[in-house]
């Protein structure tokens, strides 16, 4: 424990979800029925460990348990089973507005929320101008909070968590509220808290912002925790699988048109050896295949490929024609194939699309959208997005 500033044990936590309710106690008394309900595990078996000083993401779809998670690490929330250990104070920025009371202004909810905090009114009084000026909220800190828009609670409820200086600071999705300049600072004051060496536990839908504030990820899913790892690699991953598509068989995948004097049998992905691949590692070359029959001789053909992400988005598309590469097929079957000599796509999943027609592209023979699916991974270098962007640092020295 002297080296980790939080230790989750076997985490589980519930909730009841009542089927109906008895709306008054003389119903219940008369009836004699008690509300029925469902038990919902909202965390299962849940365990890990944070470092002291690191900055610590977790991310998850909606419902995944993120909240239900700080909620217990706060201690606003007892579990069922399990135990969690801190080495240190906490402070916690979870809901927008939380323990703020929307009647009093914002200079009686700072001294509230302190107390709330831990404390004392001195301590209180002493960070009061540091609290006000972070905000920005001068002009504004005695008119009551019910009057402020959503971003000036979070500001107000940020600067207040920031200046109790507690030694493990909970943040839920203050960086996705508020303008652009209040987020910044926000960053820069999480990043002083980690050069002072503070613990920071962040949860958060924006994945560029885990990716580079944090050290370690926690992905949790479905109320169990799937993996733990460095922040890049997990949220590569989550990108690449937690909206990952449902499985569909090739010749129900994708859309298809054309005229079909030539037609498509099969579409696949080969490695440099000619071994179909359906995972490619990014970087490395890659070729697109097409296996075809014609019904016709055709002395100029054009073929065309494309891929997209698994939402329909075109990332990428050439053809033979615009090339200026000319083709002829011969009556029955035969193949054609595209090179790639180093695949700049990131890790994720995708759809490849291709198309054969006449020399001139006016007319498709047969077009079939997002035929074949396959998969990229990262070996070494992690990176976020969608295109690998060839790059090179460079220092000056004066």
């Amino acid at each position: 424990m002297s080296d980790s500033a939080v230790v989750v044990d076997g985490l589980w936590k519930s909730f009841r979800l009542y089927r109906e309710k008895n709306q008054y106690l003389k119903s219940t008394l008369l009836t004699g029925k008690r509300a029925r309900y469902d038990e919902f595990w909202a965390l299962k078996d849940v365990s890990f460990s944070i470092p002291k000083g690191s900055t610590f993401g977790i991310i998850g779809t909606n419902g995944s348990g993120k909240s239900t998670l700080l909620k217990c690490l706060t201690g606003i929330l007892s579990p069922d089973k399990g135990n969690i250990s801190t080495n240190g104070d906490i402070a916690a920025l979870l809901e927008l507005g939380a323990g703020f009371h929307p009647d009093l202004t914002g200079r009686e909810n700072i001294f509230l929320n302190g107390a709330i905090l831990g404390m004392t009114n001195k301590q209180i009084e002493q960070r009061y101008d540091d609290i006000v000026e972070f905000s920005e909220l001068g002009r504004f800190i005695d008119t009551p909070v019910k009057n402020y828009s959503s971003g000036m609670t979070v500001r107000l409820g940020f600067s207040i968590a920031i200046n109790v200086d507690p030694e493990i600071l909970v943040i839920d999705e203050v960086l996705a509220v508020g303008d652009e300049s209040f987020q910044q600072k926000c960053r820069e004051k999480i990043e002083d808290f980690r050069q002072r060496g503070k613990t920071i536990i962040l949860v958060s839908h924006g994945l560029s912002d885990v990716a580079n504030i944090c050290d370690q990820v926690a992905w949790l899913d479905n109320g169990q925790l799937k993996v733990v790892g460095p922040a890049v690699e997990i949220v590569s991953r989550y990108n690449a699988l937690s909206h990952h598509a449902e499985p569909v068989q090739e010749e129900e995948r994708g859309e298809r048109w054309g005229t079909r004097e030539v037609q498509i049998e099969e579409v696949f992905l080969s490695d440099e050896t000619g071994n179909q691949v359906t995972n490619v590692e990014s970087g490395k070359p890659v070729n697109l295949n097409c296996v075809f029959h014609s019904s016709i001789d055709l002395k100029s053909a054009a073929f065309a490929y494309g891929i997209t992400d698994i939402h329909g988005t075109v990332l990428w598309g050439t053809n033979s024609k615009v090339q200026g590469v000319p083709f002829s097929i011969p009556r029955g079957r035969g193949n054609n194939s595209i090179t790639i000599p180093h695949l700049q796509l990131l890790e994720g999943t995708y759809d490849l699309s291709v198309a054969i027609a006449d020399g001139a592209y006016s007319h498709e023979y047969d077009h079939w959208s997002r035929k074949h699916r396959f998969s990229v991974h990262q070996k070494t270098v992690k990176e976020l997005g969608t295109i690998r962007m060839n790059s090179s640092w460079t220092e000056f020295i004066e």
